[in-house]
């Protein structure tokens, strides 16, 4: 008699994160480089809202060629990876980036940039050949937009979601997807793909109905050229688009947030971390923020915690360098920041 399998079901889980995976080589501005590790929006994204929250489900793609211990490893941190889908092709997913100092980076020229160093050029690195990020599709799937069919259906029993940047397509169609199940909560970082003239008027569809619209400064500027160059008037055009809330995440120079329904604007500085490698950090902080956000329903709140989560990652190496620190550590940083906040 063939014995049955009484094992039971896992929890839907409580947090949804979609993005991408890389296998990162990186230079960082002090000590020694970070080689073929696992990296990607969506594991730095996912160590954001570790730090804060568990029960975390993943969605992305991945070529048949990246490594499987790498997916693996994620059952160590107790994250659901029943929505990572692996294509039946290989995907080049390297990513080579250099730092200079933490606001200068770059990704053009590895070979010279090891040589710069005195570095030996890693093998893995021999073919690779950086290009400028394609224009997004509005109309053609790509190898790895996100479909309906990868997201497993109890995965919209979850109650938040945050997407990190994607192609246009995958972004501009899971929110409504997300929104069938009881995900009330999604918050949106847009890929640089699409944060352009070109696409000004596919951005309202982007931003209407989210939670909050979480950009880098740079993306942001990169889509008003010529038309405005004062990031609160960005901000407030944004939410005019029907989103509640705009973050505008500035580096080492901290954020800036536009709270839609109260108006307020407020400047917070970024935690005085000690910095290794900024790798991730705007990832890191979407995840904090989201995780801050569904314990406080408080704007502000939420962007402290996106801060700390940042703050912990940039202090090493790695997406997950982050979650083995002190426990109580970050909300004595919480506590901390709370008090260098301006309201302008």
């Amino acid at each position: 008699m063939e014995a049955i399998n009484l094992s039971p079901l896992p929890a839907a889980p409580r947090f949804l994160l979609a993005g991408e995976f890389r296998r990162d080589f990186i230079i960082p501005p002090a000590g020694q480089p970070c080689l073929d590790i696992p990296g990607g929006n969506l594991l730095y994204a996912a160590a954001g809202l570790h730090i804060w929250e568990g029960n975390i489900g993943l969605i992305a793609r991945v070529g048949k060629d990246y490594p499987q211990q790498w997916l693996e490893s994620l059952d160590r941190w107790g994250f659901d990876r029943r929505g990572i889908q692996a294509v039946s092709e290989a995907v080049d997913s390297r990513r080579f980036m250099a730092y200079a100092d933490s606001n200068t980076r770059s990704s053009d020229n590895p070979v010279t940039q090891f040589a710069m160093r005195g570095i030996s050029f890693p093998k893995a690195l021999l073919d690779y050949n950086p290009s400028p990020s394609p224009m997004n599709s509005r109309i053609r799937l790509q190898t790895l937009t996100i479909r309906q069919t990868d997201i497993p259906t109890d995965y919209l029993e979850a109650s938040a979601a945050h997407l990190c940047p994607l192609d246009y397509l995958s972004q501009n169609l899971l929110p409504s997807l997300l929104r069938q199940g009881h995900i009330s909560t999604i918050t949106l970082d847009p890929s640089p793909g699409y944060m352009s003239p070109t696409f000004w008027d596919d951005i309202p569809a982007i931003v209407a109905g989210t939670t909050a619209f979480l950009t880098s400064e740079e993306k942001v500027r990169n889509l008003f050229q010529g038309r405005s160059s004062n990031l609160w008037e960005m901000a407030e055009t944004l939410v005019s688009y029907g989103c509640e809330m705009v973050v505008i995440k500035r580096g080492e120079y901290g954020q800036f947030l536009y709270d839609g329904a109260s108006h307020n604007r407020w400047m917070i500085p970024a935690y005085a971390a000690r910095l290794i490698n900024p790798t991730g950090a705007g990832d890191a902080f979407c995840g904090g923020f989201l995780a801050g956000f569904r314990r406080t329903y408080d704007p502000l709140q939420a962007v402290l915690h996106g801060n700390i989560s940042a703050s912990f990652v940039v202090e090493g190496n790695g997406p997950f360098y982050a979650l083995d620190s002190m426990p109580g550590l970050a909300d004595a940083r919480l506590l901390a920041l709370k008090d260098m906040v301006r309201r302008v």
